[in-house]
């Protein structure tokens, strides 16, 4: 992996983060989910001009990926609902190398050296000591555990997707663009099928978050697919959960959640996995 790919990926973690506090932070969670989502479409359209449009062959996972982004948006504002950020995001995110590994060995018949192993088993132990931290209300909550573990599978699903799309759609930034119109098209409709008032928040209250988050996820989205054509995708999504550092620091110092010493243990485990992976 490049230098340039390595602070892209970086990059995309912050970002990421970001986007990711924003919505678990605020008051309508739902409102801020829709609004990041639709507030992809400013720069995806932009894309969509600078780029060319990706092949015929690459349609299959584009169309998957759209689904598949929509079902983990939908799993990841549920999560956050009822588990804090930092116990919600480091299952999500750090559940996800593990899984890729897990397809890679079973499906795609990739054969992984003992550090690799290591570090798949090193983030299990994180995730499921993850789903014993009690949350900010002193409680333990195995529904918000549940929760950011489905949303890991679709990180997983949708990380293999977007980078096999997009090198066979031979441009990155083209098929993201029309991934993520897609995408916000998808959240345009369920929303006007279920919270039409919501919609009309966006040029309000989401109007912020639109303009912020929405630029802030497709800007991460786009780096991580692009890294995606540069260097192997199980390497890319490895080091982009680096965003758990992000989300612990963001989380504890804006959100006011409690660090726990579990909570600690539990996201360097998960960390200390992830870097394993990285090495690997």
């Amino acid at each position: 992996m490049s230098f340039t790919v390595f602070c892209a990926v970086i990059a995309a973690a912050l970002l990421h983060a970001s986007w990711n506090a924003m919505v678990k932070g605020a008051r309508d969670k739902q409102l801020n989910m829709i609004a990041v989502v639709i507030g992809h479409l400013p720069l995806a359209l932009v894309a969509l001009v600078l780029s060319p449009a990706p092949t015929a062959a690459s349609l299959p996972y584009l169309f998957t990926g759209m689904a598949l982004h929509f079902g983990y948006q939908l799993f990841l504002l549920r999560a956050y609902h009822v588990g804090d950020l930092t116990q919600v995001y480091p299952i999500a995110r750090g559940s996800a190398p593990m899984i890729v590994a897990a397809v890679s060995i079973g499906a795609l018949g990739v054969t992984l050296q003992p550090i690799e192993i290591a570090a798949v088993i090193t983030i299990g132990i994180g995730i499921l000591s993850m789903a014993f931290v009690r949350g900010s209300n002193g409680q333990r909550n195995p529904q918000g555990a549940k929760l950011a573990l489905i949303t890991g599978c679709f990180i997983a699903a949708y990380s293999l997707v977007d980078g096999l799309g997009a090198r066979v759609a031979g441009t990155a930034l083209g098929f993201y663009g029309w991934l993520a119109v897609g995408n916000a098209v998808l959240m345009f409709g369920f929303t006007a099928l279920r919270a039409p008032h919501q919609l009309r928040a966006l040029h309000t209250t989401g109007k912020r978050v639109f303009l912020l988050g929405g630029s802030a996820s497709f800007a991460a989205f786009a780096l991580v697919i692009w890294s995606f054509t540069q260097a192997p995708i199980a390497l890319v999504t490895a080091l982009r959960e680096t965003s758990i550092i992000f989300a612990l620091l963001i989380g504890v110092v804006f959100l006011r959640e409690k660090l726990s010493p579990a909570k600690l243990a539990s996201t360097a485990i998960t960390l200390a996995g992830v870097a394993l992976l990285r090495l690997a």
